[in-house]
């Protein structure tokens, strides 16, 4: 008798040639949760510590078609979303996640690399803003990207965080997960927004000059938590702690001349702390 397969997540997403961001650390993530990982490739991207030097949109046919096979083969327990390049491209994963319906879509808007070189035209953002944020059921934004969806600036205090969450939560999604790590402060704060408040995520600051690649954990931490059965105020409590794990794991490590990449190998933590 052949035995059940692993749990299945899936990441729409782009190739990181550094491996520190995008669909590598993506399945990594997958796995250090023992879930099998499927991946959707929207670019390739040649960089490394210092920048990204070349980008490489794959069409929408080639988008569509990696998502067709996907769900045609595997049972995806959820979807992971990040950088979505151009116009065309988010228009082929809208229609496609409303074809395949998938249980839970986590969707990180990826905008900027770390180093501040452009992932996504200018352009594509309302279009991922009016057809991509009702499908999320957890939108991830950092403070300058949750500004950009809303043509804002950036929140410059949690007060500011939580009105910006409302605010993009009413353009759709059904949560909106405030990244609060740029702002100044001995804690660096993240805020759940949904219908029913706002929930407060406190953390110390670990210094590493190794960060590249937490946004992408951290909601693909997120997607791996709700697929082995936790709640979302949970899953984003398992996933901060598993980047916070992963910062510490890479804080003395020296990788290429410029910040490094986040070290995924720290494994999702065994009891992850109920919050009440």
């Amino acid at each position: 008798m052949r035995k059940k397969g692993l749990p299945v997540a899936l990441t729409i997403a782009g190739s990181d040639s550094g491996g520190g961001a995008g669909v590598q650390a993506d399945l990594r993530t997958f796995s250090s949760y023992g879930i099998y990982g499927t991946c959707v490739i929207t670019a390739v991207t040649a960089q490394n510590t210092l920048g990204v030097t070349a980008i490489h949109e794959a069409p929408p046919q080639i988008v569509t078609a990696q998502i067709d096979a996907v769900f045609s083969d595997f049972n995806v327990g959820a979807v992971k979303i990040g950088m979505l390049p151009t116009v065309a491209c988010v228009e082929a994963v809208a229609r496609a996640l409303k074809r395949h319906r998938p249980r839970f879509v986590v969707l990180d808007p990826v905008m900027v690399s770390s180093a501040g070189d452009p992932l996504v035209q200018a352009a594509a953002l309302a279009v991922l803003t009016s057809k991509l944020l009702p499908l999320a059921d957890c939108l991830t934004p950092n403070l300058a990207e949750a500004g950009a969806l809303l043509g804002e600036i950036p929140a410059v205090d949690e007060e500011g965080m939580k009105r910006q969450g409302r605010a993009l939560l009413a353009l759709g999604p059904k949560a909106v997960l405030m990244k609060g790590g740029h702002l100044d402060g001995p804690l660096a704060v993240d805020l759940l927004v949904t219908p029913a408040g706002a929930r407060r995520y406190p953390g110390a600051r670990i210094a590493s000059p190794n960060l590249h690649g937490t946004g992408c954990t951290l909601s693909a931490a997120i997607a791996a938590s709700i697929i082995v059965g936790e709640p979302l105020f949970q899953a984003v409590d398992s996933a901060k702690e598993v980047v916070r794990r992963a910062i510490a794991a890479g804080s003395k490590l020296t990788f290429g001349s410029g910040p490094g990449p986040l070290v995924q190998i720290a494994l999702r933590p065994a009891a992850p702390k109920r919050r009440r």
